[in-house]
């Protein structure tokens, strides 16, 4: 089992998130209208980040890995660092921001996200020879904006009588997926800053959960992009 998971850990990653990409695509048209696209917009960015940030292997594999060896983008921290904890962040702000309508509680959000885009600047600026390094700072700070979007989403669901129907909606069904999501993975970027590169067993460890994450948030997402109703949004 472990050696399959060596072996495919990625291709099973990218066919689920091409899943839900095309799951995306193919219901688009039902929710264009809604705030909802930028979700799908979100599954087929996702998909795309993790196939290109895969590029080391690619490298790897057909013999050119001299080229980017010993240079800063040698290894893909840099990359997911900028595009996916980022990007997701940006996304899970956006997409709340636009379906939040308490007024005060869209202001927490926005300011809120404009402290974190603060941290990731100065943090960039000072410590830029990081960003090729390590993620674990960027990566923990984007966890605490998704984190506040997501609680003042379901405060204000909570709230309303939007909390009737929450069952029926695909805003909550991307919040909660991804609210679980991040309660398992916190604790990993925390204990990923004291782990050896050569210890397999966390190494494999690590990509059980995160394959088994994953595989819960797109198979969620398509899910519910296929049986929500576009007017119960």
């Amino acid at each position: 089992m472990d050696d399959f998971l060596k072996e495919n850990y990625s291709l099973i990653t990218s066919f689920v998130e091409l899943f839900a990409a095309i799951v995306g695509v193919i219901t688009y048209k039902s929710y264009k209208f809604t705030p909802v696209k930028y979700i799908i917009y979100f599954l087929v960015y996702a998909f795309f980040v993790d196939l290109i940030g895969g590029y080391p292997s690619y490298l790897k594999d057909i013999g050119y890995f001299h080229l980017i060896e010993g240079t800063l983008i040698e290894s893909n921290y840099w990359w997911y660092t900028l595009f996916w904890w980022i990007g997701l962040s940006s996304f899970m702000f956006s997409v709340n921001y636009k379906i939040v309508k308490t007024v005060r509680l869209k202001q927490i959000l926005k300011y809120g996200y404009y402290i974190y885009l603060l941290q990731v600047v100065l943090y960039i600026t000072f410590k830029f020879e990081n960003l090729f390094i390590s993620n674990e700072f960027i990566s923990i700070s984007s966890l605490w904006i998704v984190i506040l979007s997501i609680i003042i989403y379901f405060f204000e669901t909570l709230a309303s009588e939007k909390i009737v129907l929450f069952y029926k909606s695909m805003y909550f069904y991307f919040n909660a997926t991804f609210f679980i999501w991040i309660l398992i993975i916190i604790p990993l970027e925390f204990f990923e800053l004291y782990y050896i590169e050569d210890d397999w067993d966390f190494v494999l460890l690590k990509w059980k959960i995160f394959l088994s994450l994953n595989i819960f948030l797109y198979i969620t997402l398509s899910a519910a992009l296929l049986f929500c109703k576009p007017k119960a949004q």
